[in-house]
């Protein structure tokens, strides 16, 4: 993408033996990650923007590009960008298929809603045919009986048999100052889960349902683009690299047995723990 800005990035390649102080461990991820240093949210934001864009442009516009998108502060920013120049003008936005990686348990139009944001920032800026949109129907009273929703509609559209799981093109995933991804939260009995495309744990610290895909479809994807913004992600960030650790405590750390390529975008302040 030869419009795209310049970035002031450090680029380290995984996996990520003795990269941080006081680790004397060996160990070794099945893939290697990628992790990109930017100095700002500013810079991430426009980071994650053009590997979206590269993506799905790579795709070309003949086929479907199917896009699990992300909840939280800092994906908003990218939505934001990607319907500005330049990459407005490089997404083949009709082939664009819009999926959702996870969704808090209320209806469409709530603030709380991540489609709600993803509909402010993106969609309503972008031209994005109607019925490429497929979003989780939580408003379902009964959290469950909407993951189950869900599959049927993921299930549905990638043709899937029986024992299949769907391959994402991309997914776009937020880290949490815990380690969480999507709505996978520590030790979430849904970390377990290897049989279902999409559960809806409950989440005890937040005293509410989520509905979330599940591991297996999160690995499975072609490429996984992880975006991780402020010093408060610091230490989630560390674990999610280091090559010792339980994915009960960081689920971050599940991306470690992803089949795809995965990129970390994170700022100086997400970083500071990760030592060159």
């Amino acid at each position: 993408m030869g419009s795209n800005p310049t970035l002031s990035a450090i680029i380290i390649i995984g996996p990520f033996d003795g990269l941080f102080p006081g680790s004397g461990q060996r160990g070794m991820p099945s893939q290697k990650a990628e992790l990109r240093v930017v100095s700002n949210l500013e810079e991430l934001e426009r980071a994650g923007a053009g590997e979206v864009a590269r993506l799905a442009r790579k795709a070309g516009p003949k086929r479907s590009f199917a896009l699990a998108l992300s909840g939280g502060r800092t994906p908003r920013g990218l939505y934001t960008r990607l319907t500005g120049d330049p990459y407005r003008a490089l997404v083949p936005w009709a082939s664009l298929h819009l999926f959702w990686g996870d969704e808090r348990h209320v209806p469409p139009d709530h603030p709380d809603s991540n489609y709600r944001m993803v509909q402010e920032t993106l969609l309503a800026r972008a031209p994005v045919p109607p019925g490429n949109v497929h979003r989780i129907p939580a408003e379902n009273p009964d959290a469950a009986e909407a993951a189950r929703g869900y599959e049927g509609i993921l299930r549905a559209f990638f043709r899937l048999k029986e024992g299949q799981v769907p391959r994402f093109d991309l997914v776009l995933l937020g880290l949490g100052a815990d380690g969480h991804v999507a709505s996978l939260f520590p030790e979430s009995e849904a970390l377990r889960e290897t049989g279902r495309l999409v559960a809806a744990p409950w989440i005890e610290s937040l005293k509410t349902h989520r509905i979330t895909l599940t591991p297996p479809v999160i690995r499975s994807a072609a490429a996984v683009l992880v975006l991780a913004s402020g010093e408060e992600k610091a230490e989630a960030l560390k674990r999610a690299l280091s090559p010792e650790g339980r994915v009960e405590e960081c689920p971050a750390r599940l991306l470690n047995e992803a089949r795809g390529h995965v990129v970390f975008i994170a700022d100086r302040l997400a970083a500071g723990q990760v030592r060159p």
